[in-house]
C-alpha cells in the first residue's frame, strides 16, 4: 500500500514538471499588469459649510440677496460643500443638488465655513416678471369726489349797550322845594284823609 502511494506522488511530480517546462502549456502565475497602475490616494476636500447649532433651518436662495426666490433650506449642523463669497463676505455660494446649476446661496451669519472662499461673481439681479400696472377706470369706481363746501362764516354780534339811567336831584327835591316838606306835606293829608274818613263814619 505503501508502495502505491509513493509510486503515486512521483506520476504526479513528473506531471507538475512537464507542465511547467513545456511551452503552451498552462501556467500556474497570476497575470501581471503590463501597464503602470495608478496608486489611489484620498483627495483632500474643498471648504465646507456648516449650519450654526442654534438655527433650526436657513434659508437657500437662488442667488446672493433677499431679492432672489428661495430654491430650499439647510438644517441644523448641514455640512455643504462651499465655492465662493461675494465681495465682503456677505452671501456664501454652496453645492446645492436638484436645483438648475446645483449651487445656491447663503447668508453668511448663518453658516461657519473652515477654510477661506473666492470671490464669485454673483449673477444679475431678477427683474419682475410682471410690472403691477393700475386701471384708471377700476380705480375711478372705488374713488369718490368730495364737492367742497363753503363753511360758515362767523359774525361778531355787536357790542352790547347797557343803559344808564340818571337820577337829577330836580326829581327828588320836586323841583326848589325841600324833600323834607314834601314829606310832611304828604303826611298831614293822610291824617287829614282819615279823620274825615272817621267822621263819615260816624
Amino acid at each position: 500500500m505503501k508502495f502505491k502511494i509513493f509510486l503515486l506522488s512521483i506520476l504526479m511530480a513528473l506531471v507538475m514538471v512537464v507542465l511547467l517546462k513545456f511551452p503552451g502549456s498552462p501556467t500556474a502565475y497570476a497575470q501581471q499588469p503590463t501597464v503602470s497602475v495608478p496608486t489611489v490616494t484620498g483627495t483632500p476636500p474643498g471648504p465646507m459649510a456648516t449650519v450654526y447649532s442654534n438655527l433650526p433651518q436657513v434659508t437657500v436662495l437662488s442667488g446672493p440677496g433677499p431679492n432672489f426666490p428661495a430654491i430650499g433650506i439647510l438644517v441644523q449642523n448641514q455640512t455643504v460643500p462651499a465655492y465662493g463669497t461675494t465681495y465682503g463676505g456677505d452671501w456664501v455660494q454652496i453645492g446645492y443638488p436638484g436645483v438648475e446649476g446645483g449651487k445656491g446661496w447663503v447668508y453668511h451669519s448663518f453658516v461657519s465655513v473652515d477654510k477661506n472662499l473666492p470671490l464669485v461673481t454673483p449673477p444679475a439681479t431678477p427683474t419682475q416678471r410682471v410690472t403691477p400696472t393700475l386701471d384708471p377706470t377700476l380705480a375711478a369706481r372705488f374713488v369718490s369726489e368730495v364737492t367742497p363746501t363753503q363753511l360758515a362764516t362767523f359774525t361778531a354780534p355787536p357790542p352790547v349797550v347797557i343803559p344808564t339811567f340818571e337820577v337829577s336831584d330836580s326829581i327828588l327835591t320836586g323841583g326848589n322845594v325841600p324833600v323834607g316838606f314834601l314829606i310832611i306835606g304828604l303826611a298831614v293829608v293822610g291824617i287829614f284823609g282819615t279823620f274825615l274818613s272817621f267822621l263819615r263814619g260816624r
